[in-house]
């Protein structure tokens, strides 16, 4: 208000140089807050699409290692060594314990056509049956398998102790896992493998079957994180890392804890756990991990019966890039700064040809009201507006000068009527004087309202764009859409006021032709963080075709107005239904917001449109709905309302096609 009474009471010059002023100074912090936003977006993007593609390269080495584990297996079994030693229990069982050292298998079993251990490579007594595991079942079936598979300490103990022990570790309390009463990890994650053994006619006489043990099985996710973090791969110092989980413990990893042991024991947090291992999805985003924030990607990992027993994960530190980011965005934002700071005085110098040109008239016009008839404007610069007004008003000095001078010639006998004349001429020339000014200074300002309307339709067009390419994206900076809605429509009403400034005969209002279906989609930002504090479910149903013409503010306003109060009436979620349908007669068009809320009473309902009238004791006034509707009746329509109670409300806007305008001559069209 201040910014505009200046406009209204200061002079020339400062006028023309708080219009300079205005819209650098308002589209600055607007052009910041996009180059934060974009940058941030794109940035945060970059960063999850660059662990999204390092931990598929993880999935693939580790199932290169299942693969190849699996072929050593097979190699064994298909080997004639192994086939020549069938019938002597002592060399089969140290053919498997030399196998098995070299290959890094903790176990190797050939077992029967029933499944039971005929020979170990760890001294396993034979009898055993191993059928109970899927994949010794299909391998009996004479399907070869590698799967994962979780060991208990039974399991662990049976096949060796020391297995056990490694596969034991103290689960260390972290911040934000879920709770869990354990205090150890005692099971193994195992690849776990299991193939046919055929004799020399291609019969099979039995299954070879092996394990690994990851629980602690450094060199694996030392050997990913290699792969995935070679040299060069993170600049700026930071460090990637690669993690195995069993449920959501770390049994290998390569992230550290503060005292640099490695963080074997930890756990994941709820957060992650819930969207990985409950819900079978990829974690791609920002993690907490251990004791600093890294860009993470996590993804399940299934046993054989394809249940999830645990994830893989990589990330790397986010601290550096942040900073680079950071950086980034300071150096952009500087730079607009200094732009447009140039263009301030840029503008500045060409204003000063217009405000100093209209001064020496102002001057001329001075000393002319204070009985020096020879002044006079002169040749001036500053466009040829200025130039002809100034000519024009030099003119009209001239022939009043000439006036008075062929007045004197008059009669003495006339003086008396000279005088009166000279009086009347005089104020004749100050009413000219007056509305040549004032009708110089309106078109100036007119002038400057249109230059100002043109970069505010780009803007808000461009608003428009983004908001339609973010699309359901676009929620998480609502905000900041909303408030640079806001802005723009503030100086949209900073033009509408200059205009009735310069023509305020001409200029009263605006009614926008609306496609109701697209104003409820830029309607539901507004509200939509209710909506998701209140666990409601949105539903558009947008059929009208028919436009309608009112203002569009005032029907926004309406209908935040009626989706708030049916988010109240379902504070404990349910489903808003937003949609239109066309009108035949009158034609128009019809908008039903309808909830699954409490409903209203019948008692209430005749009265919900009185003002006043609330049934929320302790917030709201009543007047919400009664304004409403006097401003939808204000252009003809009308707002009905239907509820069942226990059951739900609708809501109806009813809109004509032309307004019928009540009361009052209609406002401008947009």
């Amino acid at each position: 208000m201040r910014f505009i009474h200046s406009l209204r009471r200061g002079s020339v010059r400062t006028r023309l140089v708080m219009l300079v002023l205005a819209p650098p100074l308002l589209m600055l912090p607007l052009l910041i807050g996009l180059v934060v936003h974009w940058g941030n977006s794109a940035y945060d993007q970059l960063l999850i699409y660059k662990v999204n593609a390092e931990l598929t390269i993880a999935r693939q080495y580790f199932d290169r290692v299942l693969d190849g584990q699996k072929q050593a297996i097979a190699g064994l079994a298909a080997s004639g060594r192994l086939r020549s030693v069938l019938d002597n229990p002592a060399k089969l069982g140290a053919l498997l314990g030399a196998q098995a050292s070299s290959q890094h298998f903790d176990y190797l079993y050939v077992l029967d056509r029933e499944g039971r251990v005929r020979a170990a490579s760890n001294g396993a007594k034979p009898g055993e049956t191993r059928t109970d595991w899927p994949v010794v079942r299909g391998a009996l079936a004479g399907d070869a398998k590698v799967v994962l598979s979780v060991f208990d300490a039974a399991r662990l103990e049976a096949i060796s102790p020391p297995l056990l022990e490694r596969a034991r570790l103290a689960i260390v309390p972290t911040t934000n896992a879920r709770p869990d009463p354990r205090s150890e990890e005692d099971r193994g994650m195992v690849i776990h493998i299991a193939v046919p053994i055929l004799d020399a006619q291609g019969e099979q006489i039995g299954v070879l079957e092996g394990g690994q043990l990851l629980n602690r099985n450094l060199d694996f996710v030392d050997t990913i994180n290699d792969l995935v973090y070679n040299d060069g791969a993170l600049p700026l110092g930071s460090r990637g890392t690669a993690t195995l989980f069993l449920d959501d413990v770390r049994i290998a990893t390569n992230v550290r804890m503060f005292g640099g042991d490695r963080a074997l024991g930890t756990r994941v947090s709820a957060a992650v756990r819930h969207r990985v291992l409950d819900n079978g999805e990829r974690w791609l985003d920002r993690a907490f991990v251990v004791n600093d924030w890294y860009v993470s990607g996590y993804e399940p990992v299934v046993d054989g019966d394809d249940r999830r027993i645990g994830m893989l994960y990589v990330g790397f530190l986010e601290a550096p890039f942040r900073e680079v980011k950071q950086n980034i965005l300071a150096a952009l934002i500087g730079l607009f700064a200094l732009i447009m700071a140039a263009g301030v005085v840029l503008s500045l110098r060409g204003a000063r040809s217009i405000f100093r040109p209209i001064e020496r008239m102002d001057a001329t016009i001075g000393a002319v009201e204070k009985g020096d008839p020879s002044a006079r404007t002169g040749a001036v610069e500053g466009g040829e507006e200025i130039a002809r007004l100034a000519s024009h008003l030099d003119t009209l000095l001239d022939t009043v000068a000439a006036r008075e001078a062929e007045l004197k010639q008059l009669n003495a006998e006339l003086d008396q009527k000279v005088v009166e004349r000279t009086a009347e001429l005089r104020e004749a020339q100050r009413q000219l004087v007056r509305s040549e000014k004032l009708a110089a200074i309106g078109q100036l300002t007119a002038g400057v309202a249109h230059e100002i309307n043109n970069p505010i339709a780009v803007m808000q067009g461009n608003l428009d764009l983004m908001r339609a390419l973010l699309g359901p994206a676009g929620n998480t900076v609502k905000t900041e859409i909303r408030l640079l809605d806001e802005q723009i429509n503030r100086i949209r009403v900073i033009v509408t006021k200059l205009l009735q400034y310069a023509r305020p005969g001409e200029f009263a209002g605006y009614v926008d032709e609306l496609d109701t279906g697209a104003l409820l989609h830029d309607t539901l930002p507004l509200v939509q963080h209710q909506a998701r504090k209140s666990g409601v479910d949105i539903v558009f149903d947008t059929a009208a075709t028919t436009r309608v013409r009112i203002n569009r503010d005032e029907l926004q306003q309406v209908l935040v107005n009626l989706v708030v109060n049916a988010l109240h009436a379902m504070p404990d979620g349910g489903t808003l239904t937003l949609s239109t349908r066309d009108s035949v007669d009158p034609p128009g068009a019809r908008i039903d917001v309808r909830d699954t809320g409490h409903g209203i009473a019948p008692e209430h309902i005749g009265r919900v449109f009185d003002p006043f009238f609330t049934t929320k004791r302790s917030e709201g006034t009543g007047l919400g709905l009664s304004v409403s509707l006097g401003l939808i009746e204000r252009y003809g329509g009308t707002i009905t309302v239907s509820s069942t109670p226990g059951e739900g409300t609708c809501f109806s806007v009813h809109l004509l096609a032309e307004p019928q305008f009540r009361g009052a001559e209609g406002p401008a069209h947009a």
